[in-house]
């Protein structure tokens, strides 16, 4: 365990130049544009599996948490796999490096499906009328994101940020065709059975 929660100490300098290096290179990667075929189309004809991944730690707990990956049928969102397992937690917190400290338990997640069952692999993750957005711009001007109103009861926006083989429009149309309450249904589930299971199994005491 790093030194302290915000990573301070040298340990935590050395981590947070490390997460900011290969923060420059994943960015060098990241293609903002549709490469899929169905991505051209209204109605997302030929997309036929969405999935969403959560961590909900336990209560009074900042290491122990249970991290859930989910997958959705399309357009319907029914939930046809899920799977839930208890992790621990070994890197830093650090405002605005959170993807290093947990996304390593979710990539799991999403390998182990890979060896189990290829075939119920999610064609796009972690999603978060296009009449209520709008778009979120830096000071340079360029786009940074999307704030858009995900249903008519809900009265706070949610963000979808620029993704990767997937333009900020489609994310937008799609996150919003996700939706059947404010958050959008994969990231709702995930989170949602992933608090369940900490409440029938995890140890607390």
């Amino acid at each position: 365990m790093l030194a302290t929660r915000e990573g301070e100490g040298e340990d935590g300098r050395q981590q947070l130049r490390q997460w900011e290096s290969q923060q420059v290179e994943l960015k060098k990667q990241m293609v903002d544009h549709n490469t899929e075929d169905w991505q051209s189309n209204e109605d997302f004809a030929g997309l036929e599996r969405v999935g969403g991944v959560d961590l909900s730690f336990i209560k009074e707990d900042e290491v122990n948490a249970c991290a859930s990956l989910v997958v959705l049928s399309y357009p319907d969102l029914e939930v046809i796999y899920e799977e839930c397992r208890m992790v621990c937690l070994n890197a830093p917190y650090i405002p605005g490096f959170l993807a290093f400290r947990e996304a390593p338990f979710l990539e799991e997640a999403v390998r182990r499906l890979q060896h189990k069952d290829p075939s119920l692999l999610p064609q796009i993750k972690d999603l978060h009328e296009r009449g209520n957005a709008f778009t979120l711009t830096g000071t340079s001007g360029k786009v940074l994101g999307m704030a858009l109103k995900s249903c008519e009861k809900s009265t706070k926006p949610i963000y979808v940020s620029v993704g990767h083989r997937i333009s900020l429009d489609t994310a937008s149309r799609l996150t919003h065709s996700c939706c059947k309450y404010r958050v959008p249904e994969p990231i709702r589930q995930a989170d949602i059975r992933s608090r369940e299971y900490i409440r029938r199994n995890a140890n607390t005491s």
